[in-house]
């Protein structure tokens, strides 16, 4: 029970060691626990600031990358239709040469064809040219087989020469 009921010395003596206790740790260690704790504070501080700042820029970097992300989008867009118009271009491109292109066949065909059928009527030419003549030979054999004949042809020759 001497514990629960302390003398009138215990007391004082413990309340001396206090003081003394006290007395040292306030004049070397509570500065430097006062300066741990400023700077840490500061340290606190300055993080917090910092965190602060990073959020502003992380919001600003979020907008940048937004737009940068519009205008890539745009840029798509325009380069899509860009494209498009050079393929429709290249498209028309194709259709006009193709059409020159079978117009100089079918016009070079009917060129063929023209000196094919020149050359066919050329040759029907000749032929009936030269049927002509054969049955104008046979004709003729025949008709100067006779004498009489023959004179009557050359008086016949003669008028229509002369005429």
């Amino acid at each position: 029970m001497e514990l629960l009921t302390p003398e009138v010395g215990l007391i004082f003596w413990m309340l001396i060691a206090f003081l003394l206790v006290f007395f040292i740790l306030a004049k070397f260690a509570w500065p430097f626990i006062m300066k741990s704790v400023d700077e840490r504070r500061d340290f606190i501080d300055r993080s917090v600031a910092t965190a602060r700042e990073a959020n502003e820029k992380l919001a600003g970097i979020k907008e940048e990358g937004e737009k940068i992300l519009k205008k890539a989008h745009e840029e798509e867009l325009r380069i899509l239709k860009t494209t498009e118009e050079a393929g429709a271009k290249l498209i028309k491109e194709a259709k006009t040469k193709a059409g020159a292109e079978a117009d100089k066949l079918i016009a070079e065909a009917r060129t063929a064809i023209e000196k094919e059928k020149e050359k066919a009527v050329k040759e029907i030419h000749n032929q009936v040219a030269a049927l002509s003549i054969e049955i104008a030979e046979k004709i003729l054999r025949r008709n100067l087989e006779n004498r009489d004949a023959q004179r009557e042809l050359a008086d016949k020759l003669i008028t229509e020469a002369k005429n």
